[in-house]
């Protein structure tokens, strides 16, 4: 099995730790950095090969994980010489994928099974399987809604708006990418939105466990805080630290 880490974003906001190190290498709880649980993780689920898209203080991510023999996996590299998006650095590897493999941003930390996710992905027959996650967003003001005469029609004091997020992890297949050119910026947000005006919906996934997006410092405080807790359930056999 395959999986396409995206790990060439610049984490500006996560500085100051980022300023030197990349994201995916920030450590959590002084133990291993969020790239090395993932790959520890992806190791122990089956499976085998990583393609690791980067960019941002690549050759430091490429000095820390080289060729992925340390972690069991064999690891190879397409680098963004440019902001490409979240699909776009796919497209310059597509010809070396099998049909399905799963793609996710490198600063996530869950216990989403993924090799069960993508079984999943596989047998749905949709284009893409988004990971997705329940959030709720409180008001802190009473809403109106107003018609267009100006009369207010309905009023809900500082409602609960409950929707689905994406994690940040997705089931992809290849032929959903081939109509796009490599070396073209594609977001995530292009693709979901050629794929509805297409008819051709993809499939959310919805996941109930533990799952933390490291976007923001207070997000990799959380991280640290919640290590010693959750790292049984993050890595229930820890491996050891290659030399």
């Amino acid at each position: 099995m395959h999986a396409v880490i995206l790990a060439g974003g610049k984490g500006t906001r996560l500085r100051p730790y980022t300023t030197s190190v990349p994201k995916p290498l920030v450590p959590i709880g002084d133990t291993y950095s969020i790239l090395e649980i993932v790959l520890y993780q992806l190791r122990s689920q089956g499976f085998t090969h990583i393609t690791l898209a980067v960019g941002h203080l690549s050759h430091l991510i490429r000095a820390f994980v080289s060729d992925g023999s340390r972690y069991g996996l064999s690891v190879d590299y397409t680098d963004e010489n440019q902001p490409l998006g979240t699909i776009g650095p796919i497209l310059n590897v597509l010809d070396k994928l099998p049909e399905h493999f799963l793609v996710m941003n490198g600063d996530i930390l869950t216990d989403l099974k993924y090799a069960a996710f993508l079984d999943r992905h596989r047998a749905s027959g949709r284009p893409v399987t988004v990971a997705t996650y329940h959030r709720e967003l409180k008001s802190e003001f009473g809403v109106l809604d107003v018609d267009e005469s100006t009369n207010i029609v309905a009023f809900r004091e500082k409602p609960t708006v409950k929707f689905q997020v994406s994690m940040g992890i997705y089931g992809m297949t290849r032929e959903t990418l081939k109509h796009y050119t490599p070396g073209q910026a594609l977001g995530f947000d292009t693709l979901m939105l050629d794929l509805l005006a297409c008819g051709d919906h993809p499939r959310s996934d919805l996941f109930s466990g533990y799952w933390l997006d490291i976007g923001r410092p207070e997000d990799y405080d959380m991280a640290n805080e919640q290590w010693k807790e959750m790292q049984p359930v993050l890595l229930p056999q820890p491996p050891g630290r290659p030399e």
